[in-house]
């Protein structure tokens, strides 16, 4: 597959979402450094458009992704999460500090958004885009887009813990909610 033409299909299938572009310029007006919507908004954007699903698979949540070392309080994350919902109450927001999150996680420290996000446990989740400050959509992708448009449940090479992943993955009723997925071999 063509990463580039992986890429330009992503920004499509996005920008098709009737909230996204609302929902990244009111990300954008919060001047966080190195940031991204990551995760679930992205990743089941996708899986819904290539299972042909007509109303979108409802989130949890909006996963957002900064990398600020200056300031490491999990308290201004919750506060960057009232200004949002406040704003935009439904879905849940999660504002995390990638900065500070190698430390839960137990790891070596993280230097940027995409360094942490290659250590998430599956590849297809790795995946984030932000608004340029030209109103271009920029795609985040560690691990590439392939296996996100192969559908292809595939645990990261730098996610060690292979039952986390596995327990993850029944947890979270992907193959149940978007049945073409696969689980490939490790």
């Amino acid at each position: 597959m063509n990463r580039k033409n992986l890429a330009d299909d992503l920004i499509a299938i996005l920008t098709a979402q009737p909230n996204l572009r609302r929902d990244l310029e009111l990300v954008r007006s919060l001047n966080l450094p190195d940031w991204c919507m990551a995760a679930g908004y992205v990743r089941n954007a996708v899986w819904d458009n290539l299972h042909r699903y007509e109303i979108r698979t409802p989130l949890d949540d909006i996963d957002i992704l900064y990398y600020d070392r200056s300031n490491l309080s999990e308290e201004y994350e919750k506060t960057l999460e009232k200004r949002l919902e406040s704003v935009n109450p439904q879905p849940k927001w999660s504002v995390k500090n990638q900065a500070r999150m190698h430390i839960r996680n137990n790891e070596p420290e993280y230097v940027s958004i995409e360094d942490a996000m290659k250590r998430w446990p599956e590849t297809a989740t790795a995946v984030g885009v932000r608004l340029t400050d030209e109103g271009r959509l920029q795609v985040i992708a560690p691990h590439g887009l392939d296996d996100l448009f192969g559908l292809n449940l595939r645990q990261s090479p730098f996610f060690k813990d292979r039952e986390f992943f596995l327990s993850r993955v029944r947890n979270k009723g992907w193959l149940a909610t978007w049945p073409r997925l696969t689980l490939p071999d490790p």
